[in-house]
């Protein structure tokens, strides 16, 4: 598995165009709110599969003020990547995605690059609904096992197609029964990869799993399958009614409990919340490391903010000890001077982004602020 090299932007958020030259290890994204850090990182996250680290709509990528279609691009090795608005049909609900110059679906980037985000809004993960949970991680999952994209791309077009029929009263046993067959197939390979995944994450704290995801702990998975299918064709009518389907892995929470508390993470602190999901990223990424040679490329937005000093060299060592490419941003540069000669570092001002090539040498006692160039 690969890391990136090159990023380049037209038209996205509050960047009209920007290229940024990669190197291995930490990259250092500085400057006041407002200046574009977290829209960088949010480019980046577009390219995995999904609609990025904020969720946002295809529109809203758009700088406001540019008829150029917006496009995100990086250089990965030796492969391009890219995705944006279609400039042949701006009006696309879904953007579109290359690969070395060929159309290809967002979910063929899980097979080049794997990322891994956290942002200050997801310091409400384990208190917030179980679908966020769930998105979470479908994402971990798929930068272990890039195959999962498709698996739940498949999974989610099967569901909206099923919920449609039963919202329109269609009750045909062929065609739904077709429907239900790919939701048993899907769903259950669904469940056997996340179910890897937090066994692999239960090696260093405690998680589980509530779902159908607990029916492979006694069930073959083809049997699982079966009674999947068999669950889904019995609850028609009761889906129907409720407008929605009630049974599948699209209703599975994940769960953490507190190693040291024995605690679940909903009832911990907001600290101890906000150190328990930076313990499960580190945690998968040298799980991905493990299977597919290298971690992901982490996207840790404001990671900074509100760790004391001895938690943010233990997140600066364990990084750097990965061999992770991992991107931090912060608006108070100094909570980075410890990593002085050991990083990349980007500065954005007034629209402008600039770098000050002597940051990736091996200074020893140069403030940050002093060799930013701006």
């Amino acid at each position: 598995m690969s890391q990136l090299a090159s990023l380049s932007l037209t038209a996205f958020r509050s960047h009209a165009s920007l290229r940024l030259e990669l190197q291995p290890g930490l990259v250092v994204l500085t400057g006041a709110n407002g200046a574009g850090k977290t829209n960088i990182l949010e480019a980046l996250s577009l390219l995995a599969p999904g609609r990025g680290l904020r969720g946002a709509k295809l529109a809203e990528f758009q700088k406001f003020d540019s008829t150029v279609p917006w496009a995100v691009s990086a250089c990965v090795d030796d492969t391009q990547l890219g995705t944006g608005r279609d400039p042949a049909n701006p009006d696309a609900a879904r953007r579109i995605a290359v690969i070395d110059g060929q159309k290809a679906s967002p979910q063929a980037f899980a097979e080049h690059l794997a990322i891994s985000w956290l942002t200050p809004a997801m310091d409400r993960l384990w208190t917030d609904s179980p679908s966020s949970r769930r998105r979470f991680l479908d994402r971990l999952t798929t930068a272990l096992e890039p195959s999962h994209a498709t698996h739940l791309s498949r999974y989610e077009d099967a569901l909206a197609e099923r919920n449609r029929l039963l919202r329109d009263g269609v009750f045909d046993e062929i065609w739904l029964g077709g429907i239900e067959r790919t939701l048993a197939t899907e769903g259950m390979a669904l469940a056997a990869h996340r179910r890897e995944l937090v066994k692999q994450l239960a090696r260093y704290l405690p998680l589980s799993l509530e779902g159908v995801e607990n029916w492979l702990d006694t069930l073959p998975a083809l049997l699982a399958e079966d009674r999947l299918r068999e669950e889904l064709a019995q609850s028609r009518r009761l889906d129907a009614a409720a407008g929605a389907t009630t049974i599948g892995p699209h209703r599975t929470d994940l769960l953490a409990i507190h190693p040291d508390k024995n605690m679940p993470a909903a009832l911990c602190s907001t600290g101890e919340q906000k150190l328990l999901l930076i313990r499960l990223v580190l945690a998968h990424a040298e799980c991905v490391r493990a299977r597919r040679g290298s971690p992901p490329v982490l996207l840790l937005d404001e990671i900074c903010a509100h760790l004391d000093e001895t938690r943010r060299e233990d997140l600066f060592s364990t990084l750097q000890d990965m061999g992770a490419q991992a991107f931090l941003t912060g608006a108070d540069s100094s909570l980075f001077a410890s990593l002085s000669g050991r990083f990349m570092c980007y500065r954005l001002a007034d629209g402008q982004v600039q770098k000050h090539p002597q940051l990736t040498s091996a200074l020893t006692s140069v403030s940050l602020d002093d060799t930013i160039v701006t």
